[in-house]
């Protein structure tokens, strides 16, 4: 009986555990080497933080963001409180703790689109080193400066504001009177 590899076992198994997660999104990198992405997200950065100083209140951190591309899959077992979401997909998330953004495959830093998520956590990045009063709170002026980034290119953003300014005030979801 032929041996199957552990990384195709392992893909797999998560096709049938996950039936909504393309093959393509699995992919597994066993080497460390950085994507033309990736090396496209590092040169977008310089441009991003020149243009934060001009219109965010946040300053640069003096510790730049790690910047890495992942699959659908890994950003989904890391989501947690933050995420951009575009069409409905999730595009990117920061790591607060780890000073990471995640930039989730496919990305193509040509799309304004797509590069207007890596500004978006970026904002995140800028942010982490003041105090929010929940996580959400930060989303509203991204999103805003985001927006404000993509209309200077023609391009327009959608996002659900009412849903977004919501969140953002932190109220709890199910209030009950006594």
């Amino acid at each position: 009986m032929p041996r199957i590899p552990p990384a195709a076992a392992l893909a797999a198994a998560l096709l049938t555990a996950c039936p909504t997660v393309s093959p393509a999104e699995m992919t597994l990198r066993l080497d460390p080497a950085p994507t033309d992405a990736a090396e496209a997200a590092g040169e977008l950065v310089t441009a991003f933080e020149a243009w934060l100083d001009r219109h965010a209140p946040w300053p640069q951190r003096d510790v730049a963001a790690r910047v890495r591309m992942v699959s659908a899959l890994e950003a989904n077992a890391r989501r947690g409180q933050s995420g951009s979401l575009h069409d409905g997909r999730l595009r990117g998330l920061y790591d607060a703790e780890r000073g990471e953004i995640l930039l989730v495959r496919p990305w193509d830093p040509r799309s304004p689109e797509d590069a207007s998520v890596l500004l978006h956590e970026l904002i995140h990045h800028r942010q982490a080193a003041h105090h929010w009063y929940c996580p959400a709170a930060q989303e509203l002026p991204a999103y805003r400066l985001q927006e404000a980034w993509l209309a200077e290119r023609g391009v327009s953003l959608t996002v659900n504001w009412v849903g977004l300014v919501i969140r953002a005030g932190c109220t709890p979801r199910d209030i009950h009177p006594d």
